[in-house]
């Protein structure tokens, strides 16, 4: 069964148990307040005319009170202890006349059932003028009343049928309602399926409700998917296109040291010089293709209140001596300059731009730190020949690389592999930090990673 007519079948059940429940409450309650009123009514004629009836010793005398208050639809009768009953009918009951009365010590007030009809009965037990316990019983037919009650069944009935037919088609309208945005994203996955193309829902216009989340959760998945199926295709067309060359080098000069090795031993030392430095290079770029193969949701970041100045510091000197290069540090004033960030990939992003700036200069890099109004700013300065500036936007696209000439050399690993500014774009947004190129052809590179000071107070709450 589909869930349309399941919330159809069980919205309209259970409408219907409600319905019927209701229908039937009102009428148990009407129905025990009115043979309640009755027989009240009942009781306190019956009381009124003891008070009468008690003063009379007189058998006669006693007759002509019943008939005095016997009821227009009932019966009065006077019930002694070991004699015979008086009974007064009215016209239209004389066969309550033939039913056998008995006496009870104590006082009675009840519905009962004689011959199929419906009568109320009450007997009073009365102390009577000679000193004896006599009893004043009173019965009165209620007909009217179950005729009344009756028609409110049906009424009842008439309503609930009249009722349940608006139900029944609102409860299919609900399960239309509910279904939609489900049958819309199941059209909608049936069609990703078939193309291939990652589509979306159509959100607009709908109230702020569960479903709306589902859609914009649905949504969400879809661009999670999007997005990991677009680094998949690049990072397979990427990895087969960059790969192909360095095993192709790495191919042809073990063919040739196959081929010549005993002819020209001299080429050994070629050989073995080339295929390790493309080896290097292959596996520098697969570790960073498998770095930005990966989501941003998968960076794992943690974030901790550490001293900028401290990091720096601590990169650069592991920098100058893993290169030999020079790095000139200019410091904040003030010291100390705390922030709220990954320490890690603070360092993994300041090592690939302290990287590419040694590839492009052989002056000394400068690295300056500052305390901004707007957060903290952390320079990386080369005075190599710079960017042009129809390139500064495109040096951030995977294996991007401008022209050769801007490269110190003409080794392979000279001008890097086109993914360190690709990479370091990738760990600025995972942690929330913008990263700002600016380049002078002739003059040099300035790298800036803003840490803002909002995400710093932000942050701070949450280690706290």
């Amino acid at each position: 069964m589909k869930l349309r007519s399941k919330i159809h079948l069980y919205t309209s059940v259970l409408f219907a148990l409600l319905l019927i429940a209701a229908s039937v409450t009102i009428y148990a309650a009407f129905s025990r307040m009115s043979i309640s009123n009755e027989l009240q009514q009942l009781k306190a004629e019956a009381q009124h005319a003891a008070a009468d009836i008690m003063q009379r010793t007189d058998r006669l005398a006693i007759e002509e009170l019943l008939r005095a208050y016997v009821p227009l639809n009932g019966m009065i009768a006077y019930v002694a202890q070991g004699d015979t009953p008086l009974v007064v009918t009215s016209a239209s009951e004389w066969q309550l006349s033939k039913q056998t009365l008995q006496f009870h010590s104590m006082e009675r007030l009840e519905k009962i059932e004689l011959n199929q009809q419906s009568y109320g009965f009450v007997s009073i037990p009365v102390i009577a003028a000679s000193g004896e316990v006599v009893n004043l019983q009173l019965m009165i037919s209620l007909r009217e009343l179950m005729g009344l009650l009756r028609m409110l069944r049906i009424v009842l009935l008439i309503v609930a049928l009249c009722v349940m037919l608006p139900a029944v088609i609102s409860s299919r309208v609900l399960g239309s309602v509910i279904m939609q945005p489900i049958a819309e994203m199941i059209k909608t996955m049936k069609q990703v399926a078939k193309s291939g193309n990652f589509v979306r829902l159509k959100q607009a216009g709908r109230s702020k409700d569960e479903l709306l989340e589902m859609g914009e959760s649905f949504n969400e998945m879809i661009a999670l998917l999007e997005s990991n199926y677009s680094r998949q295709e690049q990072f397979v067309a990427n990895a087969s296109h960059e790969l192909k060359t360095p095993i192709t080098v790495i191919e042809s000069y073990a063919s040739l040291l196959k081929r010549r090795l005993h002819q020209q031993p001299e080429l050994l030392e070629e050989s073995l010089e080339a295929i390790h430095s493309e080896a290097v290079r292959m596996k520098a770029m697969t570790e960073q293709l498998l770095l930005l193969a990966k989501p941003n949701r998968q960076w794992q970041i943690k974030l901790t209140e550490f001293d900028a100045v401290g990091v720096v510091e601590r990169t650069a000197a592991n920098f100058e001596k893993a290169y030999g290069r020079q790095v000139e540090l200019q410091l904040a004033q003030q010291g100390a300059v705390m922030i709220v960030s990954d320490e890690d990939k603070l360092c993994q992003l300041l090592i690939i731009l302290l990287d590419n700036a040694r590839k492009y200069s052989e002056a000394a890099v400068t690295v300056a730190v500052s305390q901004q109004a707007d957060g903290c700013c952390i320079a990386v300065k080369d005075s190599g020949i710079g960017i042009a500036e129809a390139e500064l936007e495109r040096v951030f696209e995977p294996f991007y690389r401008v022209d050769k000439a801007r490269s110190r050399d003409e080794s392979v690993l000279a001008g890097g592999i086109g993914l360190g500014l690709s990479l370091a774009k990738e760990i600025a947004e995972a942690t929330g930090v913008r990263l700002e190129l600016q380049s002078k052809e002739g003059v040099g590179t300035t790298a800036a990673i803003h840490i803002p000071a909002f995400s710093a107070k932000s942050n701070k709450s949450e280690l706290q």
